[in-house]
């Protein structure tokens, strides 16, 4: 009876999540995100194929390792990964916690990224060598990518019942940070803690790691070594029990268990609007869990993204880690209203309440960023001996300050994208909501936007040294004025049309006026602009912005893939200009197709393409 209901479940799960997919299709804008994320995947699965064709087994066990550090942190950089089926929607069915998550996981397998990963995993056939190895290969595959499914579900759970406390918010956040400065700056950890025997000593741990464990098993059976290929299968099959046992119990701590407010320890004791906007706005950056993750994110990341390179004695970076945290906490509180949700209606009901909820969100941004990154700047720049780069950060950081200061309310109301309300978060914090693609589209916008703010404070650095000060200061002043003043009309016209949004998010007739112009542009543009959107960072950041750095702070002896720092003399800042140019130009071109495709798009006629 169990078997039958649980194989019942997963049938009917399966047939849900296909649905669901069908469904998401359908969404031009999510199917261009499915369609680059599936191509990329593809080239991916296709380059660990032909490492496997080539027979080095070293260097495939340390691929493999790679993808499974994929699947596991993954979805943390992309809203909790897909949960199209959420464990919630099915409390009130009479299931067995085991059967649910047998169900879910039966479910999981059906997506894009399972079967790029299979193909990836026939690498295992491929290096098999003989008949036995290559009929052993297919149950470690298949054994392999069910360890790689679970292992992602396991990761997010875990690190949703991590964000549900405080502490372990501020740990989740350390740890993202870390992962992701890594993907940047690893370069400099291997080569300082690897001797040169790189190649043999990171595959003898990417062995030992579970996700060669299916590798070991073949080239087990290659050699005839039957107790070998019998403990890496049996390693892989145990792995995914316990994987699985624990997931059903997280799974059961997040569908029951049950969350008491907290009598405040300190009530309001403003007298003004603004005071009160302003210590409101406060205590979420101190009490939202998602809030504070952001915010230590952002800050750890910048710290982590400029000390990694001290591995190899390298202290040029160490100025810039104040900077590159204001970068980044501009782009994560990019949708500071989305993220209010419905509860932006106490705001709407006060009469002239919106200015001063822009100029309080403004303050607490610079309240929580501000000292804390000038205390990083001044304290990192004096470690690092770098004279030349005092008169470079002190332009550029309060620059940077008022700059996203300004754009994170502007972008917010201007480009709100509607998340789950707070009281209506599901057991992973992470997930808010179906519009995760457009978050994680604003996010990179904003990196750049906010980046590019210190512009002029750092061309009068360059040239005039400690004049760029004063400059940062009066550029960051202005950019927090103006844009926080065109946020607060913007709220006085539109406010309950931004309400509308939140509660209800885009009906069918905007969502197709939202498509109706793409739709009409040729296939390889929507593509080509999706590419540049999704790619254009390469060029611009490490190719153009870091070589630039390394330059400005007198670094001349770390090349690493950084292209232009291969060129000689005066080479050096054209291809530094020509990377930029180029970043640039593919973020203008996405940008301006998308632009001209909504103002193209049809107007009330919107609904008859939508019924």
């Amino acid at each position: 009876m169990a078997l039958a209901l649980t194989f019942r479940t997963s049938h009917t799960l399966v047939r849900m999540r296909l649905a669901a997919f069908r469904h998401a299709l359908e969404d031009q804008f999510r199917r261009s995100w499915i369609v680059t994320g599936g191509f990329v995947g593809l080239v991916l699965a296709s380059g660990t194929l032909w490492l496997a064709a080539r027979g080095d087994h070293d260097v495939l066990v340390v691929v493999l390792a790679v993808w499974m550090l994929g699947w596991v942190v993954g979805p943390l950089f992309a809203g909790g990964g897909d949960e199209t089926l959420r464990p919630e929607y099915f409390t009130m069915m009479p299931l067995p916690p085991r059967t649910l998550s047998t169900g879910l996981l039966v479910a999981a397998l059906a997506g894009v990224a399972p079967v790029i990963s299979l193909i990836a995993l026939l690498s295992l056939i491929v290096v098999s060598g003989g008949v036995a190895a290559a009929v052993v290969a297919v149950p470690a595959l298949l054994l392999q990518l069910l360890c790689f499914v679970l292992a992602s579900r396991l990761a997010v759970a875990v690190y949703g019942v991590l964000l549900q406390l405080r502490s372990g918010a501020v740990i989740a956040a350390l740890v993202n940070a870390f992962i992701l400065a890594f993907t940047a700056q690893g370069w400099a950890l291997i080569v300082a803690f690897v001797s040169a025997d790189v190649q043999g000593t990171v595959a003898k741990a990417a062995r030992i790691a579970p996700s060669g464990w299916g590798l070991v098993a073949v080239e087990a059976a290659g050699r005839g070594d039957w107790l070998e290929l019998l403990a890496a299968l049996a390693g892989l099959v145990v792995l995914a029990v316990v994987m699985l046992l624990a997931w059903s119990a997280l799974l059961v701590r997040r569908t029951t268990a049950t969350h008491t407010g907290r009598t405040p320890r300190r009530l309001l004791a403003a007298r003004t609007p603004e005071g009160a906007a302003a210590a409101k706005e406060l205590r979420s950056w101190t009490r939202d869990l998602l809030y504070g993750h952001r915010a230590v994110f952002a800050i750890a990341y910048g710290l982590f993204f400029c000390l990694m390179p001290l591995a190899i004695g390298l202290k040029s970076m160490l100025p810039w880690a104040g900077p590159a945290a204001v970068v980044m906490a501009g782009s994560m509180a990019a949708n500071l209203y989305g993220a209010d949700g419905t509860a932006y209606w106490t705001t709407l009901m006060t009469p002239g309440a919106n200015r001063p909820d822009v100029r309080a969100r403004q303050r607490a941004f610079l309240l929580v960023f501000g000292p804390s990154t000038l205390l990083i700047t001044v304290l990192l720049t004096w470690w690092s001996g770098v004279t030349s780069a005092w008169p470079l950060v002190l332009s550029v950081l309060p620059a940077l300050l008022g700059g996203a200061a300004g754009l994170v309310v502007a972008c917010s109301v201007y480009a709100a994208v509607p998340t789950t309300d707070a009281h209506k978060r599901s057991g992973n914090p992470l997930n808010s909501g179906e519009n995760e693609g457009e978050t994680m589209g604003i996010v990179y916008v904003m990196l750049v936007l906010v980046a590019t703010t210190c512009a002029p404070a750092l061309v009068v650095a360059l040239y005039f040294g400690w004049w760029g000060v004063p400059v940062g200061v009066l550029s960051g002043v202005l950019a927090w004025w103006y844009f926080g003043r065109v946020a607060a009309r913007r709220l006085d016209a539109r406010g309950p049309e931004l309400l509308t949004l939140l509660r209800h998010g885009r009906s069918p007739a905007e969502q197709a006026k939202k498509t109706a112009g793409l739709e009409a542009l040729p296939k390889w543009r929507r593509t080509l602009a999706g590419f540049c959107l999704g790619f254009g960072a390469i060029p611009l950041f490490p190719q153009a912005v870091v070589p630039a750095v390394f330059k400005l702070t007198g670094n001349h002896d770390t090349k690493s893939w950084f292209l232009a720092l291969y060129q000689d003399g005066p080479w050096q800042w054209v291809v530094i200009a020509l990377m930029g140019a180029l970043g640039l130009s593919m973020y203008a071109f996405g940008g301006l197709t998308y632009y001209r495709a909504r103002k193209r798009a049809p107007g009330v006629p919107g609904a008859v393409v939508a019924g």
